[in-house]
């Protein structure tokens, strides 16, 4: 007489040509799941559920699609492994959106996240490659590592896909612009004279600071008496706020950067144009700027007004209109290509070739070292021609 099977085996009953409904109970809690392979296969992936719930690590069957889990994972922060404690910015969060969005979702979106399998992301990368950059499909593969990840480390899947791919993106070269020897830096920030962003192109050639950080300044971040711009706000532009300012990303952004006598003259006249403005009173009238006061939170360098408004000291200026106008000049400069971000590499690259230390360099900038030395700090014709002139130095007693 056949052995009655016990609940705690579970069972496997075929469904169809190699699909299989697996049964069986874990905490007293009857599940049923559907499974594709081999008979061998099935009783295999029997074993290792009720070993699952034997250990506790077995995760309850979910039809929860990856297109619904996609957008819970984005409502709570787009948390992954490395980041469960660090904010994410309203930004980045919109660009996973995007992402996931426009190049994952159609083809997996209504696909169960318990039954997305390597084979398929294997084959969504494919297709990617033929349509987009490398560094492209490298960022959505980004996004899906965190994304899976977190429903991996949560118990919504019993094992990460992402962990058996046959191949994942890589990042394509990325360009990290172009560096400026000293005297190009110098003909660069004079070419910009008598125009509104001279001050703008000068704090960020003499400073490094970045764009958005720039745009962020506060009149109460220039320290007079000790010559230091404090920089602890940046620019983030999103859909859901529009244009405003926000912490920098990482620690490293809050900082105080010293500044040379030419730059703080600079600003201070910059700072007598505002306070005549804020007086009403014309450049060319005699007054005690003592006796005026900025508005609290006056930017340094705000927005012009739009046509018909009066000027408003606090009003945001749009930084992709800058890096417009900015490229627009500096080609005509004889710089064309040079983009605004170039001018802190040529500013980080220039310290260091000087001899300054790379950590003091990186805590100027509000780097990580090894970032600064692997994506900024680039080769100059000049420093080049130093190095060569030192090794000359050297070889020639050696190759006499």
């Amino acid at each position: 007489m056949a052995k009655r099977r016990s609940h705690g085996e579970g069972s496997v009953d075929q469904r169809g040509e190699n699909v299989w409904r697996l049964r069986y109970r874990v905490g007293g809690k009857r599940f049923a799941k559907t499974f594709r392979g081999t008979k061998t296969e099935a009783q295999k992936a029997l074993r290792d559920l009720l070993h699952a719930g034997d250990t506790g690590a077995h995760v309850d069957p979910d039809k929860q699609t990856l297109g619904a889990w996609a957008e819970h994972w984005l409502s709570i922060g787009a948390p992954s492994g490395r980041r469960r404690r660090r904010h994410v910015s309203q930004r980045s969060l919109e660009r996973y959106n995007e992402l996931l969005r426009l190049h994952v979702l159609p083809k997996l979106g209504i696909r169960p996240l318990q039954q997305v399998q390597a084979s398929e992301l294997d084959q969504l990368y494919e297709e990617l490659a033929e349509k987009v950059s490398p560094t492209l499909a490298n960022n959505v593969h980004q996004v899906l590592v965190s994304c899976l990840g977190t429903a991996f480390r949560t118990r919504k899947l019993a094992r990460n896909p992402i962990a058996e791919l046959a191949k994942v993106p890589v990042r394509g070269d990325v360009n990290h612009g172009k560096v400026l020897d000293d005297e190009e830096l110098q003909t660069l920030v004079q070419g910009f004279k008598g125009t509104v962003l001279y001050p703008i192109v000068a704090v960020a050639a003499f400073t490094g600071a970045r764009r958005n950080e720039i745009l962020s300044l506060r009149w109460d971040d220039l320290n007079i008496a000790d010559s230091t711009l404090r920089i602890e706000r940046t620019l983030e532009e999103t859909d859901r706020f529009g244009l405003r300012t926000k912490e920098p990303k990482t620690a490293r952004g809050e900082r105080t950067i010293k500044i040379d006598g030419d730059l703080l003259s600079l600003l201070l006249a910059e700072r007598d144009r505002h306070l005549r403005i804020a007086a009403g009173i014309p450049d060319s009238a005699p007054v005690d700027l003592s006796l005026v006061k900025l508005p609290t939170g006056a930017l340094m360098f705000p927005s012009s007004p739009p046509r018909g408004e009066s000027f408003s000291f606090t009003r945001l200026r749009n930084p992709r209109v800058v890096t417009a106008a900015f490229v627009r000049r500096a080609a005509k400069l004889g710089f064309p290509g040079l983009r605004f971000h170039d001018l802190r590499g040529s500013h980080e690259t220039l310290l260091l070739d000087r001899g300054v230390p790379v950590h003091t360099v990186a805590a100027r900038c509000g780097h990580d070292p090894a970032v600064l030395l692997r994506s900024y700090a680039k080769r100059t014709r000049k420093a080049d021609d130093k190095a060569a002139e030192v090794i000359a130095a050297i070889s020639k007693r050696a190759l006499r």
